[in-house]
């Protein structure tokens, strides 16, 4: 409990306590949430976005339109520039997010179907929680990590039933992309904790322009670009919606209710993107996508649910 006081004595009292924690742990769960719903629908517009560019000047452009947005909110608002200190934990956040996740899935998605993709990537939460434990120290409890690993058998089950059971030479790349983009969801979430999660992806963007500016220049001079209405709003998508205003979202949510929480709403993602691909690839789901959904949906509720 606190008092606010004023020249002639106590004004008002207001109580912190479970009640306004619980509101931010629930308020940091939507957050989280909406970031999901934003990422679980990258592949399908990454998709979209190859047919109108090649894989080299789609990474680099949304990078850049989402670096102009971000950088346009933090001159507007005067940020100040981050201390030097946590100018790593961008540059991890930058190579692994901004650059190595969606150069790594797209080179995969020249190959591979958005619903193989998705499933493979549904191991990214039980990478982020490995990653978290090892950097930050989180110890989530035995509970947590048996339904975090469940949720990813479950995973890993659907991906063998897709691929006939042998994976393909795309996996190489979405393994790689679960590596960066865990390291870089560990250290935007560690960040977010001290700066708000927009500037966290804000200073990422603005910090990879001098590499994705050459790269932009060299790809669009060696891969043809043809303007159709999917690759136009694929672009954009990735751009806005997956790069910054889905990332400001998540950081947030993580640094409300914890990275190891935050990545186990992301078992969801994997059967989001496959309804996405359904309703906007016309690609086909099997008997097994509602039962994993069930399965997954189970997990999910136990790591909420678990101390820790």
């Amino acid at each position: 409990m606190r008092v606010q006081s004023s020249a002639t004595g106590p004004t008002a009292i207001a109580v912190d306590g479970p009640g306004t924690e619980s509101g931010a742990r629930s308020l940091g769960t939507v957050q989280a949430a909406l970031g999901v719903v934003a990422f679980s629908l990258t592949f399908p517009a990454t998709a979209w976005g190859l047919e109108g560019f090649g894989p080299w000047s789609l990474i680099a452009v949304r990078s850049i339109l989402a670096a102009v947005i971000a950088g346009g909110c933090l001159l507007a608002l005067r940020v100040p520039v981050p201390e030097r200190r946590h100018w790593f934990g961008l540059a991890v956040v930058g190579a692994g997010v901004v650059l190595g996740f969606p150069l790594l899935t797209t080179l995969a998605l020249q190959t591979s179907t958005t619903a193989h993709a998705a499933v493979v990537v549904g191991l990214l939460p039980l990478t982020t929680a490995l990653l978290s434990a090892l950097r930050i120290g989180t110890r989530p409890s035995r509970t947590f990590w048996i339904a975090a690993l469940a949720g990813a058998a479950a995973v890993i089950a659907f991906t063998v039933q897709q691929s006939g059971g042998a994976l393909t030479a795309a996996d190489a790349y979405l393994f790689g992309a679960l590596l960066v983009c865990a390291a870089g969801y560990t250290e935007g979430g560690r960040l977010a904790r001290v700066m708000p999660g927009w500037q966290v992806i804000g200073w990422a963007l603005v910090l990879c322009l001098p590499v994705t500016v050459p790269m932009a220049a060299v790809a669009l001079s060696f891969e043809p670009v043809h303007l159709t209405a999917h690759g136009v709003a694929g672009l954009l998508w990735v751009s806005v919606g997956s790069q910054f205003l889905g990332l400001v979202v998540w950081y947030r949510g993580m640094a409300a209710i914890g990275i190891p929480k935050a990545s186990q709403l992301q078992l969801a993602q994997p059967l989001l993107t496959l309804v996405w691909s359904v309703l906007l690839l016309g690609e086909h789901l099997t008997v097994a996508a509602p039962l994993t959904a069930a399965a997954v949906l189970v997990c999910i509720a136990v790591t909420q649910r678990a101390r820790g």
